[in-house]
């Protein structure tokens, strides 16, 4: 702090506190689309329909054209009253590192796709005045509307408010004064003031056609005067009143050498031939079963490291205990990498689940992974097939670099290699797997060059020649329909007309699709398809106008298929992985409860196909059946011996695939359930489509745990009818014998963490988190089934939903 005669201040370098703003509220005309727009655009109704929008805004701060710190964003809210936040937003950045040109950016965004969402507008604000103080309290911001800000030097959307709002403005300069206690404070005048403050700016807000975002920045004692800070020279330590300067430490994040040290010290004294003989005590022992029962993604401590360390021996009898005992060791030091890669086979056959996680980030060991591909060589072609999504993103974890990297030098891209040639429904898969991720920008070196290897090693087999043609032929009629979907999707005549359009294009002899030589199809190679029947083409109603298409099989049926651009399947391909595997687990303990895992297959960041399964939607049901699932049920399926007039079968179908859905989609966090992407089939069997938010992710506020509407209850008597209480049974069993396999789940997941996927990539280090949080691993299974009826008490009697239902299905109608 510094004093002159008239004036007191303190410099910013002298202020160690972190820099925060008060995001208040937002005012004025929010710009609304027009009725041209929303006949182009469909989507801009949603936000037309909504009396308050939901709205955030980010928060950045930039200097020199340069960002300082990272976007930090509002929480969500819901809006009663008036578009108001009042929430403080701090940043990892002191007032003392600011430099002079420090700026404010503030965007504020709307929800728009469930992938994107749209600028209402920005603004930028410089914390510093002419005078170079540091700006405090309240503060009207413009905000220019439809446009991003710009948080350069010159920026195109300042803050500032024009000529027009003089009176706010020399009101908003006497309240700063009066904040910082400048003009001296009367109550019973105050709040007079205050009140006749409130009805000019309600009035000049009302006239103005502008936007106005109201933000509060901290209040000090003293201004704040901006001066850099300074920096002693080290020559002057020598000095005895010389300051010491304070560098940062680049090996702060590295391993402590003082604990290295001691590590070494305690277990060069394990290391001997006595060793193999410890036994633990009874104390001991239960304290290495609780290490090694930890899920994957519990981080070991110090002690408990030395602890199965210096028990190693002993633990090889257990082979639940491999990976545990590769957390512990220090690879960082030779001799201990050394013993600990010769005493890795004495644990011998280790599970599927510990081998995937052996291939995981979390280990970079060669001979970590080369042991885990020696287990995994003992997999069938059935069981690689379901991993094969994961296998080929553990490449990434192979320390290969994408540029320079020379494949053959990975055992897991051999091993997969050898395999896919082995077997050609395998090999198939993997070819479509390595063609997506050919697609990525960082990665999509390393995936060539092993597509390219894949291709040499088949050309050297019998039928290589046979095989690489199917590849090539398969690559063209995806090419193919991609041309197409996009001609269809961007044609703005009605669905019929696309409809007559799409059967045009199809039947064209000179497209090649009525009929062609026998060929594996993509999506299921043991499917052999010779043409489309173009008769049977058709456009389903959405945005993105997804293709209906039936190919003709050699031995004369049909195979429906779904083809969609514009959209990343391979959130939906996960999913679909997660529930065939769940249904796999589940039928192992023979428990069916007729999940329906139809195949999925991205053939491109933004193209796929995907399993026609003839179903009509809960929506379309209710509408045409008279509100009552047992209406359709009991058509397709009657039986007036029956109880409700429907087949036991199908009913027993309908409560068992209702308990199987609810139970994988909450484990696996899906949102945006509505009753558009429940589905039933004519025997009986609902299942779930569009597996666009996952994870705890969803578009809509307040959602269920488990989607279980009224409708879908009623058709099983109600909650207290007999039917209900099998439907909850089927429930606890099916939690009960997933969540036995939760490390196979998990370790899954921790493969897919760079894989990019939108609701992964939003949140990498937390992704696998979500998932073990949902199998709830730290109650015993009495207390999780406790807890999951919980939760379905709780969706059951969710009210928020059905408000929800109504007003997407008001979206629905007037989107179509």
């Amino acid at each position: 702090m510094s004093e002159s005669k008239d004036f007191t201040f303190c410099y910013t370098s002298d202020v160690d506190l972190t820099v925060s703003v008060r995001i208040a509220t937002l005012e004025g005309n929010l710009p609304k689309a027009g009725g041209f727009a929303l006949l182009e655009d469909p989507y801009l109704k949603l936000s037309t329909l909504a009396e308050w929008p939901e709205l955030f805004v980010t928060c950045e701060l930039w200097a020199e054209n340069c960002r300082l710190a990272e976007p930090i964003s509002t929480s969500y809210k819901v809006f009663k009253n008036k578009l108001a936040w009042n929430e403080w937003i701090t940043f990892p950045v002191k007032f003392r590192d600011l430099p002079i040109t420090t700026q404010l950016v503030l965007n504020v965004y709307e929800p728009y796709t469930p992938q994107n969402y749209k600028i209402v507008g920005g603004t930028a604000f410089r914390l510093f005045g002419p005078s170079n103080t540091l700006k405090t309290g309240k503060h009207k911001l413009l905000v220019s509307t439809g446009k991003k800000a710009d948080g350069r030097v010159e920026s195109t959307t300042p803050g500032y408010v024009s000529g027009e709002d003089k009176e706010m403005d020399r009101i908003g300069k006497l309240m700063r004064r009066y904040e910082r206690g400048d003009v001296q404070r009367l109550d019973w005048l105050d709040n007079l003031a205050f009140r006749e403050i409130e009805k000019v700016n309600a009035k000049e807000v009302a006239s103005s056609k502008n936007l106005y975002l109201y933000i509060d920045l901290p209040q000090f004692d003293f201004p704040l005067v901006y001066q850099e800070r300074e920096y002693s020279n080290p020559v002057s330590s020598r000095l005895a009143d010389a300051e010491i300067v304070i560098v940062a430490d680049p090996e702060a994040f590295l391993e402590n050498i003082y604990e290295g040290k001691h590590r070494r010290l305690v277990r060069s004294h394990r290391n001997g031939p006595m060793d193999r003989d410890l036994k633990p005590n009874a104390r001991i022992r239960d304290e290495l079963n609780r290490i090694v029962q930890y899920p994957p993604t519990h981080s070991l401590t110090s002690e408990e490291k030395d602890l199965v360390w210096k028990f190693r021996y002993h633990l090889t009898r257990d082979r639940r205990a491999t990976t545990k005992f590769l957390k512990s060791v220090a690879w960082s030091d030779p001799v201990e990498a050394r013993q600990a890669a010769d005493l890795l086979p004495s644990w011998g056959e280790v599970s599927v689940e510990d081998a995937l996680e052996m291939l995981g980030p979390g280990f970079e060991n060669r001979a970590v992974r080369g042991f885990a591909v020696a287990q995994l060589r003992k997999a069938d072609d059935e069981d690689l097939a379901l991993y094969l999504v994961q296998l080929v993103q553990a490449l990434k974890f192979e320390g290969l670099k994408s540029d320079t990297a020379d494949v053959s030098e990975s055992p897991l891209a051999e091993f997969l290699v050898a395999r896919s040639i082995r077997n050609p429904l395998l090999g198939n898969l993997f070819h479509w797997y390595l063609m997506v991720e050919c697609e990525d920008k960082v990665w999509g070196k390393l995936y060539a060059k092993a597509a390219y290897q894949f291709i040499g090693a088949l050309m050297e087999t019998s039928d290589g020649t046979h095989r690489r043609d199917t590849l090539r032929r398969q690559g063209e009629l995806v090419g193919a329909l991609v041309g197409i979907s996009k001609e269809v999707r961007s044609s703005k005549e009605a669905r019929a007309k696309k409809v007559s359009r799409l059967q045009s294009i199809l039947s064209d002899p000179k497209n090649g699709l009525v009929s062609f030589p026998p060929l594996a199809l993509p999506l299921d190679p043991s499917a052999q398809v010779t043409g489309i029947i173009h008769e049977h083409a058709s456009v389903f109603r959405s945005v993105l106008s997804p293709l209906r298409i039936s190919f003709r099989c050699t031995d004369g049926s049909e195979y429906p298929v779904i083809f969609k651009t514009g959209d990343d399947l391979r959130q939906d391909q996960l999913c679909i992985q997660m529930v065939t595997l769940m249904d796999r687990l589940l039928r192992k303990e023979n428990l069916d409860l007729k999940l329906t895992p139809y195949r999925v297959l991205a053939t491109g960041v933004d193209h796929g196909l995907v399993q026609f399964v003839p179903n009509l939607a809960i929506a379309a049901i209710l509408a045409d059946y008279g509100g009552s699932l047992l209406n359709y049920l009991r058509e397709h399926n009657r039986d007036d011996a029956a109880e409700f007039g429907v087949s036991k079968a199908a009913m027993d179908s309908y409560i068992r695939s209702c308990a199987g859905y609810s139970v994988v989609t909450y484990l696996l966090g899906v949102g945006d359930r509505h009753l558009d992407n429940l589905l039933l089939t004519p025997d009986g069997r609902l299942f779930h489509v569009d597996y666009s938010f996952i994870l705890g992710r969803d578009p809509k506020p307040f959602p269920p745990p488990i989607k279980l509407c009224r409708e879908m209850v009623e058709a099983m008597g109600g909650t207290g009818h007999p039917l209900f209480g099998q439907f909850r049974s089927y429930c606890f069993v099916a939690f009960t014998i997933i969540r036995r396999s939760a490390n196979l789940i998990l370790n899954l997941m921790s493969l897919m963490v760079e894989s990019k996927l939108p609701d992964i990539a939003m949140e990498p280090d937390k992704a696998v988190w979500k998932v073990q949080e949902k199998f709830r691993l730290d109650l015993t299974e009495e207390e999780a089934i406790a807890f999951f009826e919980t939760v379905i008490n709780d969706s059951v009697g969710a009210l928020f939903p059905q408000v929800m239902e109504f007003a997407h299905q008001m979206a629905q109608y007037f989107r179509s």
